[in-house]
């Protein structure tokens, strides 16, 4: 296909638009979305990981062909689910048995060196699993935040050597089997900006190299996989590169126009779909529309553009316009009344314009329809993805028909809490209420109270939860335990814990959080304003999913959360037990937020309850708390507009919750995935007693960053990664905190893995635990004698 016959007049009718794969399709209205969620409606795909891991099936060859077939069905029922709503286009190449940014590495052929000797030992499934998970020899690559959303996902490793080659049998074989049912599928993939913007250097990478050194490599395999789609029969690909809706600096902005101009003139391709999703594509949407592809897709609902600002684009209006208008990333229904309204605004000046989601629906829940225990009249008020395809639909057939009838506005309806006197408490805030007494204080009367030996060990919280535990949860929901027999084994549960911690050695203990669900859930749950869902299950990635709470009222507890189970675990050592609790700013960042009232207000009310749960904490006798912020940075603004107000908010609201603490009550929090020196600035200013920073596979960037940005306060870089099965031994471990101790005074330093051990076996955990603690001793004692080097 040559490419002046590979292109289109971007003034063609959308009705005749040969992206429309049939002619009754090609009647309707222009409508699309840019990914759907991948875990199956009842977390199947959870269960066929887990049990394809743990070796549930009776040999590795049937384990691994149903795990296939549970791929194979979710894929299919994807396509025709969203076939017949009327979508004019359906996203392929969506599902993932892990992660979708490390199946476009492989597509592409990156595969880390370290990890080449066992390509061709593994079965291809089982090698991509051992990148994703590791094994005993071997970490996993990096788990990171993916953008500002809460998911993660597993950061490619590229250097000088990576061998870049198309391997693309399953994104062809699946484009195949939607064409014999006669749907042809818009294949998505990662741009080849934002792979290699969001790879990492590989270890023993050249000094200064960068993985956007490779560009040119891989824009050879993208050419090669449009020809292979094109002779395939696909109309048009689809081309995410989120890495633009962030900040970006000329030469990488310079770098976007060189690729997109190659790739828009390559002889034999699809239509080229640019998508910018997580916000605004700001100078980045003028270079592409100044190439010659085909369509755009941007984000109007994080970054809202009018119609007057699109038409002085030179070029926009031109392109194939997908218009993000419904919010992939939270659950509220779209006022469709007002959105209509501004499509047929955006029409005027982009004719060939298709409705579509600001982002893939991989961050929202399946089907509200499947929840039942949710108040009517929050329920009314949502739209989960099935929803939002249907909302798409609505919308793109209102543009040709006008609005349906029946369409009314969204509720409006408001959750104040007159109860607990919400209101009258925020406004009465005053900035005292955010500062504690000096830290010089606070060191002093914390180390009498607690007495604890240089560089102290101790956990993040969670310890893996048994079956027993979690199937006690479950019947006590269902109403087949009563209350006296779930409180047994929580109790029992904790015992263990406690006194498997006492045999480690560990020096500050923790209650294993046995008795909760999830960090968010289990608060949500004993929060006035939020809703909890049954089946509102998210991926976060892997098989890990979780079912964020929805917050839509005014915040209020009617009693203590966590204080009982806490007092309990402290009644059973001598040691200190740390209290647990989850920061303001992740129970908003790992909820779906009510719109309307300012983030800042709905944080302070979250915060206010924490500020009463550590003083009832206080009372039972708790004098270590911790608060965790691992979230602080997904709420963070993609570019600079915004960072200082949000830090400002943000680290506010935190210092509200913990500033009412006596001097001798230690404050500590967790902040998970830092991956930006900019944090350090608001770690201090948090002004906590202790802050656990991930620094595990990123050391070295992390205690840079805090040598060049003194803390005064304590800090424990995470030694032990905490997601991966690998168990470290005791001399890397010493390497690690001897390494910390050069940026960090000995008299500050703590031992703790990189985050909770919930997902971890205890014959995992346990002797990384063990070595940790002897790695910390030995420091201690080279300390103490005056060796530490």
């Amino acid at each position: 296909m040559a490419a002046s016959q590979n292109r289109r007049s971007p003034h063609v009718s959308a009705n005749t638009h040969p992206d429309v794969y049939s002619h009754s399709r090609a009647a309707q209205p222009p409508s699309s979305i840019l990914g759907y969620p991948r875990i199956g409606p009842r977390r199947e795909l959870k269960r066929a990981l887990e049990d394809y891991w743990h070796g549930q099936s009776t040999s590795a060859g049937t384990s691994r062909a149903a795990l296939e077939a549970v791929g194979r069905s979710i894929q299919e029922d994807t396509w025709s689910e969203l076939h017949a709503t009327g979508l004019t286009q359906v996203p392929g190449n969506t599902f993932s048995f892990y992660d979708h940014v490390l199946d476009d590495a492989l597509l592409f052929g990156a595969v880390p060196t370290r990890f080449k000797s066992l390509q061709n030992q593994q079965h291809p499934l089982d090698f991509y699993f051992t990148l994703a998970r590791g094994n005993p020899d071997l970490p996993p690559l990096e788990l990171v935040r993916y953008f500002d959303t809460n998911y993660f996902y597993r950061q490619p490793e590229i250097d000088e050597t990576t061998e870049f080659s198309l391997h693309a049998q399953s994104l062809v074989d699946e484009f195949d089997r939607a064409l014999a049912r006669g749907i042809e599928l818009r294949p998505v993939v990662l741009g080849p900006l934002s792979l290699l913007l969001i790879s990492k250097a590989a270890p023993g990478a050249a000094e200064g190299f960068s993985p956007l050194d490779r560009l040119d490599d891989l824009l050879t395999q993208y050419c090669a996989l449009f020809e292979l789609l094109a002779k395939r029969g696909a109309t048009c690909i689809q081309l995410d590169e989120p890495a633009f809706t962030g900040e970006r600096t000329e030469s990488e902005l310079a770098a976007l126009k060189s690729a997109y101009t190659a790739l828009s003139t390559t002889a034999v391709r699809p239509r080229l779909l640019v998508t910018g999703q997580y916000g605004s594509l700001g100078p980045a949407l003028p270079i592409l529309a100044a190439t010659e592809i085909e369509a755009i897709g941007l984000d109007l609902v994080a970054g809202r553009l009018g119609p007057e600002e699109l038409a002085a684009i030179p070029g926009m209006t031109g392109k194939r316009l997908y218009a993000g208008v419904i919010n992939g990333r939270n659950v509220w229904r779209a006022d469709r009344l007002v959105v209509l309204d501004y499509l047929e605004r955006l029409r005027k000046v982009c004719p060939d314009l298709v409705v579509s989601t600001s982002s893939t629906l991989l961050h929202v829940p399946y089907d509200v329809l499947s929840e039942y225990d949710v108040d009517g009249n929050v329920a009314d008020r949502l739209a989960f993805a099935k929803q939002k395809v249907g909302e798409v639909v609505a919308l793109a057939t209102a543009l040709a028909d006008g609005p349906s009838d029946k369409w009314r506005k969204r509720p409006t309806e408001v959750h104040f809490n007159q109860k607990h006197a919400v209101r009258h408490r925020i406004y009465n805030i005053t900035d005292d209420m955010r500062v504690r007494a000096p830290y010089s204080e606070r060191k002093i009367a914390q180390g009498t109270k607690l007495d604890l030996p240089l560089v102290p060990s101790t956990t993040l919280g969670s310890f893996p939860q048994s079956t027993s535990m979690r199937q006690a949860r479950y019947e006590l929901g269902q109403g087949r335990i009563t209350e006296e027999d779930y409180r047994k084994q929580v109790e029992s549960e904790i015992e263990e814990v406690i006194r498997l911690q006492e045999d480690i050695g560990l020096d500050v203990l923790v209650n294993g959080e046995v008795e909760r669900n999830d960090m968010v859930q289990f608060f949500a749950e004993a929060l006035e304003g939020f809703a909890v869902t049954t089946n509102g299950w998210v991926q976060a990635y892997g098989s890990r999913c979780v079912r964020p709470p929805i917050l839509y009222g005014d915040v209020a507890r009617e009693k203590p959360m966590s204080v009982e189970w806490t007092a309990f675990a402290q009644s059973l050592t001598d040691k200190p037990v740390k209290a647990i609790l989850t920061g303001p700013v992740t129970m908003l960042a790992r909820s779906f937020v009510r719109q309307d009232q300012p983030l800042y207000e709905t944080a302070d009310q979250v915060a206010l309850v924490i500020r009463d749960e550590i003083a009832d904490l206080e009372k039972a006798g708790i004098c270590i708390v911790q608060v965790d912020e691992p979230a602080l940075r997904e709420l963070l603004p993609l570019r600079e507009k915004g960072r200082e107000e949000y830090l400002r908010w943000s680290v506010a609201a935190f210092r509200l919750a913990t500033a009412g603490a006596r001097p001798e009550t230690q404050i500590h929090t967790h902040l998970a995935y830092s991956t930006r020196a900019s944090v350090v600035d608001a770690i201090e200013k948090l002004d906590c007693d202790v802050t656990a920073v991930v620094a595990t596979r990123s050391i070295t960037w992390v205690l840079g960053a805090l040598a060049e940005n003194v803390l005064s306060h304590g800090v424990g870089p995470g030694i032990y990664e905490s997601r991966s099965a690998r168990i470290p031994d005791i001399d890397e471990l010493d390497e690690l905190l001897t390494q910390a101790s050069k940026t960090i005074d000995i008299d500050r330093l703590w031992a703790n893995p990189d985050g909770g051990l919930k997902t971890r076996h205890y014959w995992q955990l346990e002797p990384s635990l063990r070595n940790l603690v002897a790695a910390a001793r030995r420091v201690r004692r080279r300390a103490e004698q005056g060796n530490l080097k």
